[in-house]
């Protein structure tokens, strides 16, 4: 039997495929496929009573016979109200006639609403958080936190004192030597009832952290030979200013004559603590007081400094108090001391005259009748830096435990307690106490520049010692 003409193996292969396509699609022409939307819980894994046996393909009744574990798992939904008519298409009205596209774009729909609703949630859940975190910190204003000091009446007010005065007297002699925090002060029946009076001795505890190396480095023989001692008041995190210092202005503490230390209080942070104890082993210029270092201690931080200058350093002739965000102009600072070496009981600095307290509430610098009275405060010079006689250090530091204690420092020690003294204030120009224009002229004419930035210390420095301009 002969084959037939031109008949080739590739035309009886395309026959063959073409075949099996027909038999193919004639065998799908009888089944069918349900589009519905099915929608999977976030928590299945956590909810499986929440789901149900469902199968995406029902050939007729087979469906109903799958076992359980070979189902698919959907959410249980509501029941389909009678009525309902579930769109059915078979494969070629789905490629072509695109059969069951609005279910799957009504579903997409949906789940584009449900985020935005997701949203909208999330944005009134921060919303309303915000309005609660500000409430909350009026509520904590000043009025709250701070140790507002109320006078009842003078026979409360007299026992209160006394019963303050003997339990702080015994706690200050037994502690002094103690190298851990004072306890906190024990209430009286006067405290309990909401209404007292609050004696510095009865917040400051007397003392420093042992460190014979910082003694032995900032004044040794009790500052026989210094005639400058500037401490800088510092905060227990601001390592960062206190090495912009040293590396600036601070290389004048290498002298015999001049000697400069930091002071800073106590911190709740472990970690804080053993980056100061690092740093003051490196250094050995670093005071530690027994106070815990924030802004309503700043007091405290003064009233320390005045303790370890009159214990460690008697015998120097002048004391500077500044912050870690001043420039000192050194070399300006000792021509104005030798031209007023002669003074006594004096305060030197940037003279502030008939300032009135503040009694708004919501102010960083409130102050209440109750603490102070009187609608002037006396002069007083301004806290970022002043300097004083030698002779007044120790008259200070024992009358300043002796009244109403007070947050602005400024005003407690160079207002109320040198007015107490008798002390001379005498307001210097050349303090300035504000930030200026970085130019040479005047850098070289000041002697005490505020708000300085830590990269900023440097430079002034090296303008300051530059001699190349003249300044007239």
């Amino acid at each position: 039997m002969m084959p037939c003409p031109g008949l080739k193996v590739s035309h009886v292969i395309f026959v063959i495929v073409i075949v099996i396509t027909i038999v193919f699609y004639s065998s799908l022409n009888g089944r069918q496929f349900i589009l519905e939307q099915r929608r999977y819980a976030n928590h299945r894994k956590n909810d499986p009573s929440a789901l149900v046996a469902s199968n995406r393909t029902v050939p007729g009744a087979a469906a109903a016979a799958a076992p359980p574990d070979k189902a698919l798992l959907v959410p249980a939904g509501p029941p389909v109200e009678p009525g309902t008519v579930r769109q059915k298409c078979n494969v070629f009205q789905m490629v072509v006639q695109r059969c069951g596209f609005d279910v799957l774009q009504k579903s997409v729909e949906r789940t584009q609403q449900q985020q935005q609703a997701v949203d909208r949630n999330q944005t009134q859940l921060l919303l309303a958080q915000q309005r609660e975190k500000e409430q909350q910190e009026q509520e904590t204003g000043p009025e709250h936190v701070d140790n507002i000091q109320r006078i009842p009446n003078p026979s409360a007010v007299k026992s209160a004192a006394a019963a303050g005065s003997s339990s702080s007297s015994s706690s200050s002699s037994s502690s002094s030597s103690s190298s851990s925090l004072p306890p906190a002060p024990q209430p009286t029946a006067l405290e309990a009832e909401g209404e007292r009076v609050i004696k510095t001795r009865d917040l400051y505890h007397s003392g420093h952290l042992p460190d014979a190396a910082c003694v032995a480095n900032l004044c040794p023989r009790n500052g026989t030979d210094v005639t400058l001692l500037i401490v800088v008041t510092s905060a227990p995190t601001h390592r960062e200013q206190r090495l912009a210092i040293r590396q600036a202005w601070g290389h004048y503490g290498s002298r015999r004559d001049i000697s400069i230390g930091f002071i800073v209080g106590q911190t709740n942070d472990a970690r804080t603590e053993d980056q100061l104890a690092a740093e003051s082993y490196m250094y050995s210029d670093l005071i530690r007081g027994y106070f815990i270092d924030s802004y309503s201690n700043l007091t405290l931080k003064t009233i320390s400094m005045l303790e370890w200058a009159k214990l460690h350093c008697p015998s120097a002739s002048f004391l500077l108090k500044t912050d870690d965000d001043m420039f000192i102009n050194v070399p300006k600072l000792l021509q104005f001391m030798e031209a007023h070496g002669n003074q006594r009981r004096t305060i030197f600095g940037r003279l502030a005259k008939k300032w009135k307290p503040i009694r708004n509430k919501k102010s960083k610098y409130y102050v209440s009748p109750e603490q102070y009275y009187p609608p002037v405060f006396p002069s007083f010079t301004t806290g970022p830096a002043y300097l004083l006689t030698a002779d007044i250090v120790g008259e200070m530091f024992d009358k300043s435990l002796s009244q109403t204690y007070l947050k602005l420092e400024d005003v407690y020690m160079t207002g109320i307690v040198a007015q107490l003294l008798n002390i001379h204030r005498i307001n210097v120009k050349e303090f300035l106490n504000r930030r200026i224009a970085f130019n040479q002229c005047n850098i070289k004419k000041a002697i005490s520049i505020h708000m300085v930035k830590n990269n900023e210390q440097l430079d002034l420095w090296k303008k300051q010692v530059d001699t190349s301009v003249a300044c007239t």
